[in-house]
């Protein structure tokens, strides 16, 4: 069971954010090898080989918060990401057809990234509310990242994932 720290000041909720920022892009990494097996499209692969390699990089950039905070990067779980994954497999144990199945897992994956940018937005905002520019900078990065990768992730899904789902034919 996780210890629950008090939250009375906008750099505690800052801190804790962050932490289970940690945990989410962990627990997202160790998903994401699996969902790339899975996919079938080249440049679904492509974009997800190198989204888990941003992942990595954030997880580096959100322990140079740690290391200036001067805070233990206690291993916190992220429900919400936790829960974005059980959906996303769970949906893709019902998918019988390759096509929608690179449909199913591209529109996970973008549910994922509005999450996340959300998330590294409002870190980036607290920091700056605290005069934590070099943090604030950090954050939002991290943010312009998900951003790139949703926009990328767009446009596979609207000039090529979701026209081969749904031209797919179904013989019975």
């Amino acid at each position: 069971m996780e210890a629950i720290s008090t939250i009375n000041v906008l750099r505690d909720l800052l801190d804790d954010d962050a932490r289970k920022f940690t945990s989410a892009e962990i627990e997202l990494k160790n998903s994401l090898a699996d969902w790339i097996n899975k996919a079938g499209s080249l440049q679904l692969k492509n974009v997800l080989l190198k989204y888990l390699d941003f992942v990595g990089q954030h997880v580096k950039k959100l322990e140079t918060f740690f290391e200036e905070e001067k805070i233990a990067a206690i291993s916190f779980s992220n429900r919400v990401m936790q829960a974005f994954i059980e959906e996303t497999n769970e949906k893709l144990s019902n998918c019988a057809n390759p096509k929608v199945t690179d449909a199913c897992l591209l529109a996970c994956r973008q549910s994922i990234n509005h999450f996340k940018i959300s998330a590294y937005g409002t870190a980036a905002t607290f920091a700056n509310t605290l005069d934590m520019g070099k943090m604030a900078i950090i954050f939002h990065e991290l943010e312009i990242d998900e951003k790139h990768i949703d926009d990328r992730l767009s446009q596979l899904a609207k000039y090529e994932i979701n026209n081969q789902a749904k031209a797919t034919i179904v013989l019975p």
